[in-house]
């Protein structure tokens, strides 16, 4: 056998063994979802006076989203002598007028709100957070994004979670105003179920380390403050901030049937944005708590379901990888190699890592019987979207593992339930990025490989290829063909 088969099967055995990892720890804690919803959980309920409650709600240049939000916190039932609502707001548009009328309109009404404002932008949400922590008084806080819309109840379902003097944290699940808008909403609905069913709840309930999404959720003052406050060195504040606490020793809370919804990114630049910023500031965070969480005294199952975790998004560049490797292996050396080997390298782990996604967001479909059937359907195309956001990942790895740069970029909201063409009329768009061009000749490349491998009856193969060819051209194209406008 020549020296590059040798190469290249080394190189395919090493990248596909990580693979067969994610694949495995997803089927894993599939299962054990399957026995930690069977946990039992003690009501919660508070005794005495209600404590005094802060809403933080940091904006920038929501023009768009911000009259909903600003009255959602309004409309929250909590008593007014008990309550302070903070809209940290660092807008450089007309969004900052608009919210101070908006503002000053709920004051009259006796609500008790301030406008919270900066001249610059330091440390981006996290030093608009802790900014206002300075001016607020409040034992708990919570956070609430822009587009998000929390029930009338929540402090009211969500603060006695505290009565646990043990507790730090408390996040709500996320819903999702605008799941039917179109087929890239259903199909992130979809992810974040999975995070939110399958990750968060298991991983509560079973007493390891989860994280705090950075809004629909309620903090501890005690608790931000004992593990550093907000630090804005990452692109995640808040993962940062949950590891910190939990390494301190405080213990979080995840209420399942609790939940906000919010707006999904409706353009696929949008969505590939908010994906960038999430994998680059989780590899961030990585690097930076990876190592002290294994030289701390936390139980072993916990360091190693938190390495799973923080490097979680690092799963995408390795099917990436995967495909890239699969692709000259079956090109140039298919002749060389023999077939039991053959099989395996073309089919084992493919099948293997198929499966796996199969069962994660076939109990994530299960778990939600009204939408059982087109959340099955669903499955199917959640391959081609990820496959689709291999260069993406890619690129923010490389970022996140080797780069300094932490600008915070925002993934705008439309206000687009309900409504055709909002991100047409919309003055906020995500500008391109020349990495579009490798998403398209990934495209062709992997629709040209797929043809070769129909041409040699490696079916299974073809059809691969296809799903990852469709994923590039799909991204690639919406991608380009998306409204350009500024940012």
């Amino acid at each position: 056998m020549l020296f590059i088969d040798a190469l290249l099967i080394a190189s395919y055995g090493l990248v596909a063994t990580l693979l067969a990892i994610f694949a495995s720890h997803r089927v894993l804690l599939a299962l054990r979802h399957q026995r930690a919803v069977r946990i039992p959980r003690n009501p919660a309920t508070w005794e005495g006076p209600l404590p005094r409650v802060v809403v933080q709600v940091p904006i920038y240049n929501e023009a768009a989203v911000v009259e909903r939000t600003i009255r959602a916190a309004c409309e929250l039932d909590w008593p007014h002598e008990r309550l302070e609502i903070q809209i940290l707001d660092d807008s450089d548009d007309d969004t900052r007028e608009h919210a101070a009328e908006l503002i000053a309109r709920a004051r009259k009404d006796g609500v008790p709100i301030s406008h919270v404002t900066r001249a610059i932008r330091t440390g981006y949400k996290a030093g608009a957070l802790a900014n206002g922590l300075t001016q607020s008084r409040g034992e708990f806080i919570a956070v609430f994004d822009a587009d998000f819309v929390p029930p009338r109840d929540f402090l009211r379902r969500a603060v006695p979670h505290f009565s646990d003097d043990s507790i730090g944290m408390v996040q709500a699940r996320w819903d999702h105003l605008n799941r039917e808008h179109s087929l890239l909403t259903r199909l992130q609905a979809l992810l974040l179920d999975g995070h939110f069913e399958i990750e968060h709840l298991t991983r509560n309930r079973e007493g390891l380390f989860f994280n705090f999404n950075g809004t629909a959720g309620v903090w501890r003052r005690a608790c931000i403050e004992e593990a550093g406050g907000w630090d804005h060195d990452t692109l995640t504040e808040d993962l940062d901030l949950s590891y910190r606490a939990q390494l301190a020793g405080w213990k979080f809370s995840y209420l399942n049937d609790l939940l906000v919804p919010a707006e999904l990114p409706i353009q696929v630049r949008a969505f590939k944005s908010q994906q960038h910023r999430w994998t680059k500031g989780a590899v961030q965070t990585g690097k930076k708590l990876l190592p002290r969480i294994w030289t701390s005294p936390i139980p072993l199952s916990n360091k190693i379901e938190a390495s799973f975790h923080l490097l979680d998004h690092y799963a995408p560049v390795v099917v990436l990888l995967f495909s890239a490797l699969l692709a000259p292996l079956l090109l140039a050396r298919s002749d060389h190699l023999p077939e039991a080997l053959s099989r395996f390298i073309g089919y084992g782990f493919l099948l293997m890592s198929l499966l796996a996604l199969g069962i994660f967001y076939g109990v994530t479909a299960w778990s939600h019987r009204g939408r059982l059937m087109e959340n099955l359907l669903l499955i199917p195309l959640i391959i081609p979207l990820i496959a689709g956001l291999g260069v993406t990942s890619f690129r923010a790895v490389i970022e996140g593992l080797f780069g300094k740069d932490i600008t915070f970029v925002r993934t705008p909201k439309y206000d687009a339930v309900g409504k055709a063409g909002a991100a047409k009329t919309s003055r906020y768009r995500v500008p391109l990025h020349p990495s579009v061009i490798a998403e398209i000749l990934l495209a062709a490349w992997l629709g040209t490989v797929a043809v070769f491998a129909a041409d040699k009856s490696w079916y299974v193969m073809s059809a691969f290829f296809t799903l990852f060819a469709v994923g590039f051209l799909w991204v690639g194209s919406a991608t380009l063909l998306a409204p350009r406008a500024r940012a």
